[in-house]
């Protein structure tokens, strides 16, 4: 029998994952920040989509085409489901990499994505992957990638092999994938309990080895149990992506735009004084220890004039998309946590508390009265963005024009969160992207569409749909087994509701 799965993980279904990097309203901030200019993305494609929660979101909240493939039938099947009841238009596939670069009828790409497949994939899929992006991807259009990567990943890949090697040969035919994995990990907690010399080298593995445990069994399947598995140097990338004739252009994690704020002066400046771009991040990787790059290249860099990137970063649009109240002064760094300074950011944060889109421009001279510098808030809205509390927006045309995609998505997704808490996410057509939403909050915007209003109501509608299928709360790790306790949680999650995500999702146009 063929091997379909080409050694990919196929007997259990990926994540729902949403990835705001995939978002290509994303790319200009980023882009302007290191003086390049970005194309108008009105084609997009996603290579390896999973179940297609990033590709539908886009597709149903911008004037993006979007078009994508993942071999998994399954997966495939529920992403098309997804983006029929959007009705976005978008062209989704089940076909293997090299079925799908051969589909006749593809346009010419402003952008492609491919978000982690690289690390799980062979040789010859990324060669297809390559010659694919040489030939679909237009001059000036941008590729997203990200990968598992060294040095990060070096002291636990032997673990990884370990595990790998013992769900092959020791786990029991026939069980599946999730049984194998448990007895994996079970392996591997009697091998630490026995302080084996490898383990003592570095405190990290014991510790990285204790947080699979706690993971999604479905995530660890296909982040670690696949036949191939390659963290890749980010030299090593830069030669595999060169017959594409793609550039580096910068980091999409806005957090790494900012090394004054991930590591040492002392590191800064020895880093500043690598003059070969491609030597010094790949030097920059070992000073963070990164094990995950999320990168974005593009074919024929343009570089624009200090003037053009304050003029184009200045009209860049933003909004809150949570709470005020949500937000610490505190960021988690490469080099540790990190105070955000609160003369800059509670003025910043109390402007944009009505959650309103404002340019970066509007934002800067407002609060220039504040000896708030432009560059500063550049990096505020870049580092807030990282943190999920800012996003960019779209014009008000375009929001106008995909709302009634965005509800018809989101009537869908409420829908499923009667049954589960797969999908944590909604669409929203002022960011053209997702807002996380957790299964209860979902239920509860489900609920005020049907004309529920005031807490009570709010809590006896979960309820009925939890006890119809035998479910019940869970705080602080116990299970509430009375009906009254679980009236009692949902009201306090509907109050909250109410008072903090409902302004916010009706500013987002998701509700």
């Amino acid at each position: 029998m063929a091997d379909w799965s080409a050694g990919y993980v196929a007997d259990i279904g990926y994540t729902h994952g949403y990835y705001h990097e995939l978002n290509p309203l994303r790319i200009k901030l980023a882009f302007l920040h290191s003086g390049l200019a970005c194309p108008d993305v009105g084609t997009a494609c996603e290579l390896g989509f999973g179940q297609g929660l990033s590709t539908n979101i886009h597709a149903a909240a911008t004037l993006t085409r979007w078009y994508g493939t993942d071999f998994n039938p399954s997966q495939a099947a529920q992403a098309c489901e997804m983006a029929e009841a959007a009705g976005s238009g978008a062209q989704l596939f089940d076909d293997a990499f090299a079925e799908f670069a051969n589909r006749p009828g593809l346009p010419d790409f402003d952008f492609i994505g491919v978000h982690g497949i690289w690390s799980w994939v062979s040789d010859e899929n990324r060669r297809t992957i390559v010659d694919f992006i040489r030939r679909k991807l237009k001059v000036g259009g941008v590729l997203y990638i990200s990968y598992n990567t060294q040095p990060g990943w070096a002291s636990f890949a032997p673990m990884r092999h370990l595990l790998t090697a013992h769900a092959a040969s020791q786990g029991a035919e026939g069980r599946g994938i999730v049984n194998q994995i448990e007895g994996a990990l079970t392996f591997g907690k009697e091998l630490l309990a026995l302080h084996p010399r490898y383990a003592s080298t570095d405190p990290g593995i014991a510790k990285r080895f204790e947080q699979l445990g706690a993971q999604n069994r479905s995530y660890l399947a296909h982040e670690y149990f696949n036949r191939d598995w390659h963290p890749m140097h980010f030299s090593t990338m830069g030669e595999w992506l060169d017959p594409a004739k793609l550039q580096y252009a910068c980091s999409a994690n806005y957090s790494d735009h900012f090394d004054n704020l991930n590591m040492s002066e002392e590191q800064k400046v020895f880093l500043q004084n690598i003059p070969d771009r491609m030597f010094r991040e790949t030097v920059r990787d070992f000073m963070v220890n990164q094990t995950f790059r999320r990168d974005y290249w593009v074919k024929g860099a343009r570089v624009l004039s200090p003037l053009e990137v304050s003029e184009l970063i200045g009209k860049i649009r933003v909004i809150l998309v949570k709470h005020r109240s949500a937000f610490t002064y505190q960021i988690q760094m490469d080099g540790g946590m990190v105070e955000l300074s609160e003369t800059i950011y509670r003025p910043l944060l109390d402007l944009l508390a009505d959650y309103q889109p404002r340019t970066l421009k509007e934002i800067a001279d407002t609060l220039a009265p504040h000896g708030v510098k432009f560059n500063q808030v550049i990096e505020a809205a870049m580092l807030l963005s990282r943190i999920g509390q800012l996003a960019a927006a779209q014009d008000a045309k375009v929001v106008s024009e995909r709302q009634a995609v965005t509800a018809r998505l989101n009537d869908y997704i409420e829908g499923k969160a009667r049954s589960g808490a797969d999908i944590s996410y909604v669409a929203s057509p002022v960011t053209g992207g997702g807002i996380m939403l957790g299964r209860f909050n979902a239920l509860f915007a489900k609920a005020i569409g049907e004309g529920l209003e005031d807490v009570d109501a709010l809590a006896n509608y979960v309820w009925s749909i939890l006890q119809a299928q035998g479910q019940c709360l869970i705080v602080k790790g116990e299970r509430l087994m009375e009906p009254a306790e679980n009236i009692a949680e949902l009201k306090r999650n509907a109050q909250d509701f109410l008072e903090k995500q409902m302004p916010v999702l009706r500013a987002l146009k998701v509700m």
